[in-house]
């Protein structure tokens, strides 16, 4: 497949308080959005599109430039375990957390 000058091929994107390098066709795990399964979600936050000689970069972000995902569901990060204790108190105390993401299929990338 040939890539050509209109269609960019990546972008770097923010969300979270995170940046990620997405492509079209790329699979991602980002923070929980408010967003409904197999609805798209729009990124307005995009810093870079880089799409062959024809590279972009915002300052801070690229203006009318947009990424659009589909979402995939929500899912859950890896189990981390909290654990505290006084040593010769007999106090211990063991807590759970789990952190929700949201899996994203990107679909565009426009400029």
């Amino acid at each position: 497949m040939e890539e050509t000058a209109t269609q960019p091929t990546r972008a770097i994107i923010e969300t979270g308080g995170k940046q990620f390098n997405v492509a079209v066709g790329d699979m991602v795990v980002v923070e929980k959005l408010g967003c409904e399964d197999g609805k798209p979600f729009t990124f307005d936050k995009v810093m870079a599109i880089v799409g062959g000689d024809n590279s972009i970069f915002g300052k801070p972000y690229v203006e009318g430039a947009r990424v659009v995902a589909q979402s995939l569901g929500g899912v859950k990060g890896k189990k981390l375990v909290v654990y505290k204790y006084k040593s010769k108190k007999g106090f211990h105390k063991k807590k759970g957390h789990r952190q929700p993401y949201t899996k994203l299929k990107i679909t565009e990338i426009s400029a």
